[in-house]
């Protein structure tokens, strides 16, 4: 069985996370397991932006994603020692994540971490394709304050 390692930040999942979910997966044949590594909130703000989803609640909704068989958090300083514990076959990279592939392979062999590296270049399109998108859709809607008040 190969040990699948898939990364992100799965800050508001659509589509597009898990066709990269399954796809990751796939690459490891019929029986192989799928760990996700969740990136943490200061990740995400140092790269991206600040997380609408806390790393806590995004690691919750990801462990329920029908491919991933198990998800952690990242370190918060080495984004190498996780690889290190989890020791997996393959280490998977998203289609929008921008990691120089063969940067990442020469870290990984100066660590003495022998593990294929591969991109998964397809994408699931769809109107709300992305975390991005999805928010700029969310600010562009008018709510009616009255909506909130039954909620907890």
């Amino acid at each position: 069985m190969k040990t699948v390692m898939a990364t992100g930040t799965f800050d508001i999942i659509h589509p597009g996370h898990g066709y990269y979910l399954e796809e990751a997966k796939k690459l490891g044949g019929d029986d192989a397991k799928l760990v996700v590594v969740i990136a943490r909130d200061s990740t995400v703000r140092a790269r991206k932006r600040v997380p609408v989803v806390g790393e806590n609640q995004r690691l919750e909704v990801v462990k329920m994603l029908k491919p991933v068989d198990e998800a952690y958090l990242g370190h918060t300083s080495d984004m190498f020692k996780i690889v290190e514990e989890i020791k997996p076959d393959i280490i998977v990279i998203g289609p929008d994540q921008d990691f120089d592939l063969r940067k990442l392979k020469e870290q990984l062999k100066e660590r003495n971490i022998d593990v294929d590296v591969v991109k998964v270049t397809s994408y699931k399109k769809s109107p709300l394709d992305s975390s991005c998108k999805i928010i700029k859709k969310i600010k562009e809607m008018e709510f009616d304050e009255k909506i909130f008040k039954n909620g907890p």
